[in-house]
Parts: structure tokens; C-alpha cells; sequence
């Protein structure tokens, strides 16, 4: 262990890793304070949680857990119905109070449930549903999904009043160039760190030319940790908004298992056991729980990991362990994660979109292992055209639909994943594509 202390590969890529760690989670409590209405305090004490839970999250994953570099943060799926929840309630009268305590009744209960999908081992049979196919459009969807969002971040439509900044969008398409062109045509040494010389250099460049206000947030912080209990609201039950978050909780199992599985083509020589899918799941149905009573967004093992991995090639687990407990002392020492939040979000977004793009490279390599042909193409073209078109429709257009549906029927990412699985499961699609190969043989001879 001593060696590995000294070692400055582990140092570097560790603080590469701690830059998309914090990143990706930095700006959850931020956005979620300010959708229910929380006071500066009690916001930034949501901020050091997350980071304590965070940084706790993904060094249980990586020693007990799935054992794999993978990041624990806020989960996207989550965040998204958390937000549209706080949407919904404005349009018909629920008092903020009453959404955010259902919500934290709903995320214990769901936590509660992974527990037990967890000790039980019925996460590992997921691998059932989740063929080639339904995980190559799972990553697909999910990369789409992503760049959408940090491309927004990088045009400054996520902030202010929803236009694009032409100085910040220069900036951040300027640094988003440049991580890219260190990561195809620098030395093998310095790909590995571009996503960090990105932010070293776009820090300052966006502090000189634009100002060095924060995108994130602002303003004086507690220097001590504080802690709040249920600060969206008191535990409540609203039906309706329980059913949505405990269904967010068990869909959002399928991100887990393609974050773990979507690993298994890095290490061909160490494949995911039901052990480690056990393991993984009670940690997040631990988090999860933790979560209900801080009102933090759930966690759970990010899929974009793949794509950041690929990106740097820092495949040893030693650089992810450095960063997460750099991530976990942020949290612990306020001024620290303080500092880090000025950040700005656009530079950020940039270093991430271009790491997140890969996933593109990781779904046609899924795609690869299945047969596909001009019979069977609806078995992938179906659930991910439909994915691609929900994502394209605004949030309101889908108002009319039951308020507990609109989360789930809105979520491209999710839609799509779940056509696929289902339409893998109607038909036999290998058989048919054999039986063309077969037919075309025959003509051919």
C-alpha cells in the first residue's frame, strides 16, 4: 500500500477522478434546493452530505460492492422525477412541504426494496433482460441523454433565462476541443489527463474573460457540518407521488446492472459474480435510505463511468480510491468542497461532454455481439427511435396524462430501455435473423 501512496499515477489520475465525482454531483443539491424552497443553510448542508455519502458510496462499491471503478452519485433518473414533482405540484396546488415528504417516504421505501432484491440475489437474474441488444440502446439512449444535458451546461441555456451565451458557449466549445484533441493526438500520458488540464486551463480562462462569480451557487456558507432531517419536507403521504417514486426507484435498478455490466467488456478477466451484484445492491438500498431522511437524490453507480474510463484508459481501481476519498474529506471540511463549488458549470459540462460521447463507441460494441440484419432491425431500431423521439418532446406536451405517468412516459431513456426489453422478450429475434442468413446462403449458391 505504501508504494501505491507514492505513486504519481495514482495522484493524478485520482484527482482526475475526483473532478468527475464532483461534477456530477455538485450541482444536484444546488437545483434541488432551490426547486423546494430550501434556505442557504440548509442547502449547503444537502451539498457536504452528498459529498460524505458520495465519497462513503463509492469506496464500499469498490471494495465490497461491485468492485469496479465506477462512480456513486445522484442518479439522473432520480433527480429528473425529484424536479418534475416540484413542477407538478405548483400546477395543482400541493403545498412543497407535502411533495418533498412523500417523496422522502417514497425513496425509504424503495431503498427498502433494493435491500431486499439485494440480499435476496434477484438483481443478478436481471442479466436475463438485459441482452446485447437492450444494452446497446441502453447505452445509446443513455449518451444522448447526457450530452443534451452538458451541452446545455456549456451554452449557458441550464442558467439565467434559458438563452444561449455566445461568450460562454465559445469558452466551453474552445475547452471542449481542446480535451479532445489531447485525447486523440496527445502522448498516451497526457490523454489520460486531459479531461484535468481541460478544467486546470478553462478554470481561470472563464474567471479572467468572464467573471469569477460561480454558475453553481454562491454566496456565504456554514464552515461547520449541520445536519437537517427530512429538509424537503416532513414525512407525508400523497399517494400518488409515493407510487411514482418507488416505481423511479425499482426502474432505476436498471441503470445499477448497466453500470456493472456494461463494465464486463473492460474486464474480460474478472466478470461480474452474483456476489458482487448482491453487494452492490444493499449498499445502494443503504444510500437510498440515507438519502429519504437527508433529502438528497438517491444513489447509485453511474453508467457515464464507461464512457470516462474509456476516455482517460485508467482501468486500475487504485486512482478511483484516491479520488473518492479526496471526494470524502470535501465533504467533511466545508471550506474545501466551498472552494470546489466555484467551479463553473460550463467548463465542467465541456470536460464531461466530450468523455460522455464514448458511450457511443461502448453501444456499438453491444450492438456488435448481436445479429442484426434487414429482417430483425426493428429489434433495435423500434426502442431506440422511440427513445430518441420522447426525448425531443417537451415536458409539456405531456400534461394531459396522469400526473403519476408523466415522470416515467416523459423519460426517453427509460422508455426506450423498457420497449427493448420488452420487445427482446416477444420474439425470438436471433432465430430470425438466422433463418435470412440461412435464405440468402441458399440463393447465393
Amino acid at each position: 500500500m505504501k508504494n501505491e501512496l507514492i505513486k504519481s499515477d495514482n495522484w493524478l489520475g485520482g484527482l482526475q477522478w475526483l473532478m468527475f465525482i464532483f461534477i456530477n454531483t455538485v450541482v444536484v443539491p444546488i437545483t434541488i434546493g432551490a426547486a423546494y424552497d430550501l434556505s442557504q443553510e440548509q442547502i449547503v448542508s444537502t451539498m457536504q452530505f452528498s459529498f460524505i455519502i458520495g465519497g462513503v458510496g463509492c469506496l464500499l462499491q469498490a471494495f465490497i460492492g461491485h468492485r469496479r471503478p465506477i462512480m456513486d452519485g445522484p442518479s439522473g433518473l432520480w433527480w429528473g422525477v425529484i424536479l418534475a414533482l416540484s413542477s407538478m405540484s405548483a400546477a395543482q396546488g400541493i403545498p412543497l412541504a407535502e411533495v418533498g415528504g412523500s417523496i422522502a417516504v417514497g425513496v425509504i421505501i424503495a431503498g427498502i426494496l433494493t435491500i431486499l432484491i439485494g440480499v435476496t440475489g434477484i438483481g443478478y437474474f436481471l442479466e436475463k433482460l438485459f441482452n446485447p441488444s437492450v444494452m446497446g440502446t441502453f447505452m445509446m439512449l443513455f449518451g444522448v441523454s447526457l450530452c443534451i444535458s452538458f451541452l446545455k451546461g456549456m451554452l449557458g441555456i441550464s442558467s439565467g433565462d434559458g438563452t444561449i451565451d455566445i461568450g460562454m458557449g465559445l469558452l466551453a466549445i474552445g475547452i471542449a476541443l481542446l480535451v479532445l484533441i489531447l485525447s486523440v493526438k496527445g502522448s498516451k500520458k497526457i490523454a489520460q489527463y486531459s479531461m484535468l488540464i481541460g478544467i486546470i486551463v478553462g478554470w481561470p480562462l472563464f474567471a479572467v474573460l468572464l467573471g469569477s462569480e460561480s454558475q453553481l451557487g454562491g454566496g456565504e456558507v456554514s464552515m461547520t457540518l449541520d445536519l437537517f432531517l427530512f429538509p424537503l419536507g416532513e414525512p407525508a403521504w400523497n399517494l400518488g407521488i409515493i407510487i411514482t417514486v418507488v416505481v423511479t426507484g425499482i426502474l432505476n435498478l436498471s441503470k445499477q446492472y448497466g453500470s456493472i455490466k456494461g463494465t464486463d467488456i473492460m474486464y474480460p478477466e474478472q466478470p461480474s459474480t452474483s456476489k458482487d451484484y448482491r453487494n452492490s445492491f444493499t449498499i445502494t438500498g443503504v444510500q437510498s435510505i440515507l438519502s429519504g431522511l437527508l433529502g438528497l437524490v438517491p444513489y447509485s453507480p453511474f453508467v457515464s463511468s464507461i464512457g470516462f474510463i474509456q476516455q482517460t484508459k485508467i482501468y486500475d481501481r487504485m486512482p478511483f480510491i484516491f479520488g473518492s476519498v479526496m471526494f470524502l474529506i470535501m465533504g467533511i471540511i466545508p471550506p474545501v468542497g466551498y472552494f470546489f463549488t466555484l467551479l463553473p458549470l460550463s467548463i465542467g459540462s465541456a470536460v464531461l461532454f466530450v468523455s460522455y460521447v464514448t458511450l457511443f463507441g461502448s453501444s456499438l460494441e453491444w450492438y456488435a455481439k448481436t445479429t442484426i440484419n434487414s429482417t430483425n432491425v426493428y429489434r433495435a431500431a423500434i426502442p431506440l427511435f422511440i427513445g430518441l423521439v420522447l426525448m425531443a418532446i417537451p415536458g409539456s406536451a405531456f400534461a394531459t396524462l396522469p400526473e403519476f405517468s408523466q415522470p416515467l412516459l416523459s423519460s426517453g431513456l427509460l422508455m426506450g430501455t423498457i420497449i427493448a426489453i420488452l420487445v427482446e422478450n416477444v420474439m425470438d429475434w436471433d432465430k430470425v435473423g438466422l433463418e435470412e442468413q440461412k435464405a440468402n446462403v441458399q440463393k447465393n449458391v
